[in-house]
């Protein structure tokens, strides 16, 4: 009995306070850079990014640079998207309350011209809208170079079902790829 009483306490504490930590050197980018190359974290550097651009950029994640340039990658985005339930809150341009959302972390591969590359998502943790996991749907966003806004139904595909994932990595991806023609390297 004292163990359920436990366990219920404990599952309510996360769901309440907090989601966890981004794992920044998961196994799925892990791979992803090795088949490039790239044998470990040790070759990546994080870059520093103003706090200012870090808030105005709705950032919870972040910039590496990668310094053994073997491979076809050089910059690299781990972070994590706030989305919401579905029907617990609208999304458009304003950030989701950790506690009341849904969220998933991914990361973004780029090249040396900050052109995106690959787009992984690596922990979902969201009851609907799995479907942009999928390899297929994710690779719309390779040679997104932030010169062209990125807009669901125009040059993203829309997913029944999934209109709330969709809309925030799509968003996020943007975000992501402005930020990091803005930093200084």
């Amino acid at each position: 009995m004292k163990g359920i009483v436990f366990l219920a306490v404990s599952f309510f504490t996360v769901l309440v306070w907090g989601q966890g930590e981004i794992e920044y050197q998961n196994r799925t980018l892990e791979k992803a850079l090795s088949k490039e190359g790239v044998s470990d974290f040790s070759q990546i550097s994080e870059l520093k990014v103003a706090d200012s651009l870090l808030q105005k950029h709705r950032t919870l994640g972040k910039f590496f640079e990668v310094t053994a340039n073997a491979g076809k990658y050089k910059y690299i985005y781990t972070g994590r998207v706030n989305s919401c339930r579905a029907g617990g809150c609208s999304i458009s341009g304003e950030k989701s309350d950790p506690g009341n959302g849904e969220y998933f972390d991914y990361f973004i591969l780029f090249d040396e011209g900050k052109t995106v590359q690959v787009v992984k998502v690596f922990n979902y943790q969201a009851t609907h809208g799995y479907e942009i996991t999928a390899r297929g749907w994710l690779k719309q966003f390779s040679g997104h170079d932030g010169s062209e806004p990125l807009q669901v139904n125009k040059n993203i595909d829309a997913i029944s079902g999934a209109t709330i994932s969709v809309q925030a990595i799509t968003d996020d991806v943007e975000l992501k790829t402005n930020l990091l023609h803005k930093l200084k390297m």
